[in-house]
């Protein structure tokens, strides 16, 4: 296996001289690559609707092609799913990646192409492994087994010929034999539908194996990880897997979950952040030493953006890569080789420098307090939950929040509530060191929590253990990209959640 180990370094490795090639030329591999998209599309329906054969820039793109939401391309690809070809894009469709909808009831299913499955989603999983192994070139992580923690698909409701699950399953359904002899656990498990099973028929199959690494959202991630300490008596991981090195996560911020991985592998292992969806494979971490993650530009993605400030608009502009600022939160806008054009993917990103061009997500253009004028987005929220957890000893599982309005003489506040893997001993000094942390991030908060004149210090309800895990069971949401909604300007996730709790 050493010399396996060595040929898949090498192999892998090359493509960091392509890397180079769009961190060294970023705003001409984009302009080529909007260019060739539109090429590519001009005799789809879509592409004959609005004229791709007369566009030739930038400007000509942006005016000619209008901004999209899932709801604007719906109708074509309720088409596709029923079989149409050459609607949205010119080569063969027979993949659709089920959304989580955690800002919809309504599933949303997103094209998955030929080229974005190879091009793109393909290309991430290598570039990941490419990047590790250039920042750690004396590992051996291909002498074990990688394991993913995904979801599964079924036949399209519209069509026979067509599929439609999570993009981990159509990620697993596709991928080289020799891959899946390196994969963990066999195929007929990780396509499994019933997640309660499957995490138990994972966990059975992965004590038994040498895993070097594991990829998933880092909430389910857990669920696993107790699974297998449950079957086996263990007080760790790495005496179950000695050789354990790379922990590949994504979905959600990883900050709150890293105590408890680094319990779980207390030899120390490496971690590696993502920026993936359904949608496509936008950004690595590439520096271990730094929190952000590089954008890829070469994966058929074009790149658009919208300053947040300006995302309520009836028309709002986007600026192209060469015109974003440091430390603006702005609406991620893509245009992708699957047939998604000038589409709003509903995340938000802070860009941390711009040679090259590395990022952070920020939150989800729905999922953030603005009742009051706060503007508080969920990277604010995390840092300062994360800074209480550390004053008070304690660890945050899941979270949500919602604004509560002036009602009966009462100020407004923000209601918070947090299931805590041990409650804070002292409920009211973590409040306390939560709003002076909140105030530290978020100029805007702290200037309406000023002498209590607007909002009020924050409320927050201890749940009650699994009940986030309970809530996403009843709304058939377990597992995969599966996320629990944050924030939110409305109290419905709230509220559910607080009658779960009562």
């Amino acid at each position: 296996m050493k010399i396996y180990n060595s040929i898949v370094s090498w192999i892998i490795k090359k493509r960091i001289h392509h890397i180079e090639l769009f961190i060294n030329y970023p705003h001409e591999v984009q302009e080529e690559l909007r260019q060739s998209l539109v090429d590519k599309a001009k005799n789809t329906e879509f592409g004959k609707t609005y004229g791709f054969n007369c566009i030739k820039n930038a400007k000509d793109f942006s005016e000619r092609i209008p901004l999209h939401d899932y709801e604007d391309l719906e109708p074509y690809i309720c088409r596709m799913r029923a079989g149409e070809e050459n609607i949205l894009w010119p080569s063969e469709i027979k993949w659709f990646a089920k959304s989580s909808g955690t800002t919809n009831s309504k599933s949303k299913f997103i094209p998955v192409s030929k080229e974005s499955i190879e091009d793109c989603h393909y290309r991430g999983g290598k570039d990941l492994l490419s990047v590790y192994c250039h920042n750690y070139p004396a590992k051996n992580i291909f002498e074990g087994k990688s394991l993913m923690l995904g979801g599964c698909h079924e036949i399209s409701a519209l069509s026979n010929s067509m599929h439609e699950g999570d993009l981990s399953a159509i990620i697993v359904e596709n991928l080289p034999f020799w891959v899946q002899l390196q994969s963990s656990p066999d195929k007929d498990i990780a396509l499994m539908s019933e997640w309660e099973k499957k995490i138990d028929l994972m966990a059975e199959q992965a004590i038994h194996e040498d895993i070097s690494s594991l990829s998933g959202v880092p909430s389910w991630g857990l669920v696993f990880a107790n699974k297998v300490l449950e079957k086996t008596g263990k007080s760790n991981l790495q005496e179950i897997w000695p050789d354990f090195e790379l922990y590949i996560h994504g979905g959600i911020n990883f900050k709150p979950y890293k105590k408890s991985f680094d319990k779980l592998f207390p030899q120390g292992i490496n971690y590696l952040e993502t920026y993936n969806a359904s949608e496509g494979f936008f950004g690595i971490q590439d520096d271990p030493e730094k929190e952000d993650m590089l954008l890829m530009l070469d994966y058929g993605i074009y790149y658009e953006f919208i300053p947040l400030a300006n995302i309520n608009e009836e028309h709002p502009e986007t600026v192209n890569l060469s015109e974003v600022v440091i430390g603006k939160d702005y609406a991620l806008v893509i245009t992708t080789n699957a047939g998604l054009w000038r589409y709003l993917i509903g995340d938000t990103i802070q860009f941390t420098q711009i040679n090259p061009y590395r990022f952070i997500i920020s939150g989800r253009t729905k999922h953030f307090i603005n009742a009051f004028g706060e503007e508080l987005m969920v990277h604010n929220a995390e840092k300062a939950l994360q800074q209480a957890c550390v004053m008070s000893d304690t660890e945050v599982v899941d979270y949500t929040a919602a604004p509560h309005h002036i009602s009966n003489g009462e100020k407004a506040y923000h209601e918070w509530l947090i299931e805590f893997k041990e409650a804070p001993k002292d409920l009211s000094n973590f409040i306390h060191q939560f709003d002076h942390a909140l105030k530290s991030v978020n100029s805007d908060y702290e200037a309406k929590r000023y002498k209590n004149m607007i909002l009020e210090e924050p409320k927050v309800h201890i749940a009650t253990k699994g009940l986030f895990f309970n809530w996403m069971k009843k709304r058939g949401k377990l597992g995969g990209q599966n996320k629990v909604p944050r924030l939110s300007d409305k109290r419905i996730y709230l509220e559910e959640l607080l009658e779960m709790n009562s």
